[in-house]
């Protein structure tokens, strides 16, 4: 297995995200560069670069002469990013269908079930990682940069949303029936049914989301 070396830009990055998902941090808040490099004991470089990658990918907000925010996302804001997710992944998949080995199939199907054995626990972060496993999986086969560029920045947003709702979402089952009817599509090579179920996974989502 390859070692992964971190910079201290992508552990800021993912100290800034374990934040906002344990609800440390929440819309609205503001994000002191000197707080977070006393807290992380580095320097404010990294942080600043970690601010630049935190605002593209929409978890951070710049307001000039104030300083970075937790954005406060309005429903339509929400809404659109699941439905943007939601085309991009339907479209990655259903290009790629064919190429998912048996043994790929399974892993899906695995994590599926891991899904709606931690949901059943309340064991909600593990869920998540699950889902970013079995999401990433999805979308792998496809080698178009831009469009993995853009999930990818999609996807820490959403996962932070997701964390967030969870418990008031879906109940264990209909985590799991969710995610199979994902691979059932996925193992039918129906292009129309993959992009259509994928597309409807997160407009759902979102949606409700949006409501709460």
């Amino acid at each position: 297995m390859p070692i992964v070396k971190k910079t201290y830009k992508d552990q800021v990055v993912d100290y800034v995200y374990q934040l906002l998902l344990t609800n440390e941090l929440g819309p609205g808040d503001q994000l002191k560069e000197s707080l977070l490099a006393e807290q992380m004991g580095i320097s404010r470089a990294p942080i600043r670069e970690a601010m630049k990658e935190l605002i593209m990918n929409g978890l951070v907000d710049y307001r000039p002469q104030v300083g970075n925010f937790i954005p406060v996302l309005s429903p339509k804001q929400i809404v659109d990013s699941y439905t943007t997710r939601g085309v991009l992944e339907g479209y990655a998949v259903m290009e790629t269908c064919d190429q998912f080995s048996a043994e790929e199939v399974d892993k899906l199907e695995n994590l599926t079930e891991q899904m709606e054995n931690y949901a059943d626990k309340k064991n909600h972060k593990m869920v998540i990682e699950a889902g970013g496993e079995f999401h990433d999986l999805l979308i792998s086969k496809n080698n178009n940069v831009q469009l993995l560029e853009y999930t990818d920045r999609l996807s820490l947003k959403l996962h932070i949303l997701f964390f967030k709702y969870l418990g008031k979402l879906y109940g264990p089952s209909e985590v799991g029936r969710r995610h199979r009817e994902i691979v059932e599509s996925v193992k039918s090579k129906d292009l129309g049914l993959i992009e259509k179920v994928i597309r409807q996974h997160y407009v759902e989502t979102g949606s409700k989301i949006a409501i709460l």
